[in-house]
């Protein structure tokens, strides 16, 4: 017997069991594991020439004060995430407090009363209905308010975009088409960069000026290319996710057409001053170091991701995507069939966080959502989704959305400790 295994099963009192089917699965899993490694260390050279390449040095870990004008940290970070992620400009900044806020401002700053967007993957994630007005109160100040029309096509029964039905959606009114890369809180399979690149040589074809726009988080550095690579013109994502690495603190970020981030930074901040203001309140060295480290850490949490899908596939569970399925975002999502499994599964997840690990995750009814949601997260960043977490709606058939894992050791501990929780259910 391993080391490893006899402290798990010594210590922390692992059933034997669990783990003859962790290194059954691993074993099954060893060839795609060399094709994730190869992809992560292009990434890696990738951010660190993109780093050597605006010549970053300690002084841009300074902190600034009052208006930040001419921060050199804010600006050589934001230069940065432009180089590498292949489009003109970006703004980089931990007052973007999540994913949904750096989307809404991307929103907010193009459209305009009378414009026309279009999801063409189908309903779009749950916190951005009140933004866009599908649901929420009329006056609280939706896109819906200011006159902006919506629609959305579904995606086919194989999870590929609706050229077709897109087609016949656009109209001279249509401003914006608009991508989610993830799968959200459906059952579906995320975005392939070749996907997304199709789709925008199909808009352009039709009216070169709609703006395509683009959902990135959980996507990050799951490919060689990112979205504004392939012909996105403008995307947003969340720093706490995949490209914060773990250690950014918080923040999001908008990257692509100078035009348009022009017009997204007169929404964060006001007209006529859009990104020359700001502070960065120091933030920028655990940015940058995050974003150094994010590579090697979406690998470890992308393998965790395959380890599960396998292990659950091998149980008999439906999982999506399937276990050596192309990937482009981190969320592995699993059907429990059952309340007690998605509870007990979460609550495994907790018990194998290093902080907060004596939590007990309960069901609550979280803000933007419709169902009572439970959610584990023991993270070093609060809400942090590159760390450790589980979570789900307590809707049937009860789908576990089970993302992240700084390291694959700790991805890997959560599938096991999940598994324990769920024994005899």
């Amino acid at each position: 017997m391993k080391t490893t295994e006899r402290y798990l099963i010594e210590e922390l009192n692992i059933d034997p069991e669990i783990l003859e089917r962790i290194s059954e699965a691993e074993e099954q899993l060893k060839g795609v594991f060399e094709a994730l490694d190869d992809k992560s260390e292009y990434n890696q050279y990738k951010v660190l020439a993109a780093l050597q390449k605006n010549r970053v040095s300690d002084m841009h870990f300074a902190w600034n004060t009052g208006y930040g004008y001419n921060d050199p940290g804010r600006e050589v970070t934001e230069q940065i995430f432009a180089d590498l992620f292949g489009c003109e400009e970006a703004i980089v900044r931990p007052i973007i407090v999540n994913g949904t806020h750096a989307l809404s401002l991307t929103l907010t700053g193009i459209l305009r009363p009378g414009d026309e967007m279009i999801y063409c993957t189908g309903k779009p994630y749950d916190t951005l209905e009140q933004v866009i007005g599908i649901k929420g109160q009329p006056g609280d100040g939706s896109l819906a308010d200011y006159g902006v029309t919506y629609k959305q096509v579904e995606l086919k029964e194989d999870g590929s975009i609706d050229l077709e039905a897109l087609r016949e959606a656009i109209t001279p009114n249509t401003k914006m088409v608009c991508m989610q890369r993830a799968a959200g809180y459906g059952w579906r399979r995320s975005l392939t960069i070749d996907e997304i690149g199709e789709c925008c040589r199909f808009v352009k074809s039709i009216d070169p000026s709609i703006v395509m726009m683009a959902d990135n988080c959980y996507g990050e550095f799951l490919d060689t290319k990112e979205p504004t690579e392939v012909g996105v013109d403008i995307m947003a994502g969340s720093l706490i996710k995949n490209p914060g690495g773990g250690l950014a603190l918080t923040g999001g970020y908008i990257a692509g057409r100078s035009d348009l981030i022009r017009l997204v930074s007169y929404r964060l901040t006001t007209v006529g001053i859009g990104k020359e203001c700001g502070l960065t309140f120091g933030q920028t060295r655990t940015m940058l170091q995050g974003l150094f480290m994010a590579p090697k850490v979406v690998n470890g949490a992308l393998k965790g991701a395959m380890l599960c899908a396998k292990v659950f596939e091998n149980m008999g569970y439906e999982v999506c995507p399937g276990p050596e399925e192309e990937r482009s975002d981190i969320i592995q999502c699993v059907k429990l069939g059952t309340a007690e499994k998605l509870i007990a599964f979460c609550q495994g997840i907790q018990s194998a966080a290093p902080v907060d690990s004596f939590v007990t995750p309960l069901p609550w009814d979280m803000p933007g959502y419709d169902d009572q949601v439970i959610m584990a997260a023991g993270a070093f960043v609060q809400g942090s989704s590159i760390e450790l977490s589980a979570d789900g709606p307590l809707r049937e058939p009860y789908i576990v959305y089970f993302q992240g894992g700084l390291t694959y050791e700790y991805s890997k501990i959560g599938v096991i400790k999940g598994l324990q929780a769920m024994k005899g259910l």
